[in-house]
């Protein structure tokens, strides 16, 4: 078959839809029912093939160098999804570009044609400009199912206005998920202003998040502008929220609520307007039981929720966080980890995650003198973490049941309760109901006794 007789039969985009993504910034194709590109603008072109025209080439060979389509590689294909639903359809993929392996958000639109049916598919690649799946010196590195899972979520949620509350382990990079958050938002030209909650007494994190007014207190010799309304425009990232004075915590809401504060000193309420990322290692929920985290204040930061999987979950990436750790500890030395240095690694179990790993590699550099970091110098680096010095676990004692505790002894505990059943109830992990008759038949039991 001639050149010209492949391309009568390939079908073409509108003139007028290939004018109108020529303009746009980001990366756009429009591709037949076969896959062939049958449109590319400017931005696509200078990605993924600045040398070689791309039309009547398949989606899947130019973005990501398969040889069969991306359901059949292993990766979850927009448009096979798309052919189901008959919707658009979104997906975070793994694509080749010039620079190297670089995550995309892709958004897939199917083009009907009189019949109603579609016959053209339109596809707008983001990048997520703060992840990569092969080893860089900065952002968020990995390729496991679990990482990839997250960097969905963040893909989704970041062009929206939602609060996003990251939930993690110490050391498994809540503060670069929050960095790839803003990033991906419409708000990534402005600022993005951490507030570290773990390090702010409850003396001070109200003047350091609101602000304050000169006299408001001995040494506020000056106004200072708080990290909220710095923020404003951007992302306000609170760094371990559980660790808010719960006296704080009614005014944090009224800043997420209303977007209004008053500075310390001040009886004027002024406005800011922030997107809000927060995290915490805590378990917020047993907190809100407690009475040690506002219930309000959790529903409110948790539109969103992201659990940052733990290193040991990330299988496969550990690989690629120590070639790109290693680089960043001792970037003028080039070293490589010999392949039995790597194995002894995946062996330790890492509680302090990434953090950790670090550390372990910096401390295994400073012990190698060669070019390979050996699996004796993992073995130093592994020996001189001091470890977290853990309570001995009791023996288990079976907790008494309803039946065996003493109507003295109920009663004791629900005056210890302020004579509140429902929160005798919830520590003996039973209903109030049962509580209550229980009671009853141990108060008739004692008044037969008499």
């Amino acid at each position: 078959m001639s050149p010209k007789t492949r391309a009568a039969e390939r079908p073409q985009a509108p003139p007028e839809l290939a004018s109108y993504l020529e303009g746009l910034a980001e990366p756009h194709i429009v591709f037949d029912r076969r896959y062939r590109i049958v449109a590319a603008n400017a931005a696509y072109r200078r990605q993924y093939s600045p040398e070689a025209s791309v039309l009547g080439r398949t989606c899947y060979e130019v973005s990501h160098r398969f040889d069969v389509p991306c359901d059949l590689a292993g990766e979850s294909c927009p448009y096979a999804r798309s052919r189901e639903s008959g919707q658009r359809e979104r997906v975070l993929h793994l694509h080749h570009t010039p620079q190297g392996e670089a995550y995309i958000d892709i958004e897939l639109t199917p083009l009907a044609d009189a019949a109603g049916e579609a016959v053209l598919f339109v596809e707008r690649m983001a990048p997520l400009r703060s992840a990569q799946g092969q080893p860089a010196q900065q952002g968020l590195i990995g390729r496991s199912p679990a990482f990839r899972e997250m960097l969905e979520q963040v893909a989704r949620v970041a062009p929206s206005e939602a609060s996003v509350l990251l939930l993690g382990e110490s050391g498994t990079g809540k503060e670069l998920v929050a960095r790839a958050v803003h990033e991906a938002s419409a708000r990534a030209a402005q600022a993005l202003v951490v507030v570290d909650c773990a390090s702010l007494p409850e003396t001070l994190f109200e003047a350091e998040v609101f602000g304050h007014e000169r006299g408001a207190f001995t040494g506020a010799t000056s106004m200072r502008t708080g990290l909220a309304e710095t923020a404003n425009g951007g992302t306000l990232f609170l760094d371990e929220v559980g660790d808010i004075p719960l006296a704080m915590q009614v005014k944090l809401l009224r800043l997420l609520e209303s977007g209004t504060f008053r500075r310390v000193g001040s009886s004027e309420l002024r406005r800011t307007d922030v997107r809000v990322v927060a995290a915490t290692h805590r378990d917020l929920g047993a907190m809100v039981a407690d009475g040690r985290f506002r219930e309000d204040l959790y529903y409110r930061l948790a539109t969103f929720p992201i659990r940052l999987p733990p290193l040991r979950e990330r299988e496969g990436d550990l690989a690629l966080l120590a070639e790109a750790l290693l680089e960043r500890v001792a970037p003028r030395r080039r070293l490589a980890l010999a392949p039995a240095a790597l194995t002894r690694l995946a062996r330790h179990r890492f509680p302090g995650n990434v953090r950790e790993l670090r550390n372990v590699l910096e401390r295994a550099a400073l012990f190698c003198d060669g070019p390979v970091i050996e699996p004796v110098h993992v073995e130093r680096a592994l020996a001189a973490g001091l470890p977290l010095a853990r309570p001995a676990p009791a023996a288990e004692v079976p907790a008494p049941s309803l039946r065996e505790i003493s109507r003295q002894a109920l009663r004791e505990r629900l005056a210890a309760h302020g004579g509140r059943r429902a929160d005798l109830a919830r520590e003996l992990g039973i209903s109030e109901r049962t509580l209550y008759r229980r009671l009853r038949e141990l108060d008739a039991a004692e008044g037969e006794s008499r």
